[in-house]
């Protein structure tokens, strides 16, 4: 089934009953994604961790809360931009996403870009950056660019994964400057 004429409930039924690869096994339950499907901002993060597996929504527990938190420094809130992750299947132990598991759920999270049509995208973390960009480089040397994403050449920019700020909080600086260039790109 090719999700890429896929309406919002054929693509969130084609998710939950997904087995395209091994991460259906231990699963509690897919997580889609959420929040506001004509959001302006679409934020992108990495996998489902255990809290997310549990509740079915990503970014809750400490990294969530510093993210609304983050969101909130440039007057948005949670449910005024759409987050989803390049996977919708927690990896046991929270591991890496497989390049295999990344290509299997890649059609669904193109889709939701699509669907969405967000102005801005922000890839959070190494993983998201490094997946929809193709690219093996380091945050350090992604985040302050504007990159240019799928058909529709999406303004995208990476910033810091809120879970590693909370263990470097020496680089907050950089993702407020960081979601300061987003929201400047959504105020024009």
């Amino acid at each position: 089934h090719d999700p890429s004429a896929m309406d919002w409930p054929a693509l969130g039924q084609a998710v939950r009953s997904c087995r395209a690869c091994d991460l259906c096994e231990t699963r509690t339950q897919t997580v889609f994604g959420v929040g506001n499907r004509d959001a302006e901002l679409m934020i992108i993060g990495e996998a489902p961790g255990v809290e997310e597996d549990r509740k079915g929504e990503p970014f809750v527990g400490r990294a969530g809360k510093l993210l609304d938190l983050m969101l909130a420094a440039i007057g948005l809130d949670r449910g005024r931009v759409y987050i989803a992750n390049i996977l919708k299947c927690r990896p046991p132990g929270n591991r890496d996403p497989r390049p295999e598991e990344s290509s299997a759920c890649r059609p669904f999270l193109m889709r939701q870009i699509a669907l969405v049509n967000p102005r801005v995208v922000l890839a959070v973390g190494r993983v998201p950056a490094q997946n929809l960009l193709g690219t093996d480089e380091a945050v350090s040397r992604l985040r302050g660019r504007w990159f240019e994403l799928g058909p529709d050449s999406l303004p995208m920019a990476v910033t810091y994964h809120p879970s590693y700020l909370l263990r470097s909080p020496e680089q907050k600086a950089k993702a407020w400057q960081d979601l300061q260039a987003a929201h400047r790109l959504l105020a024009e």
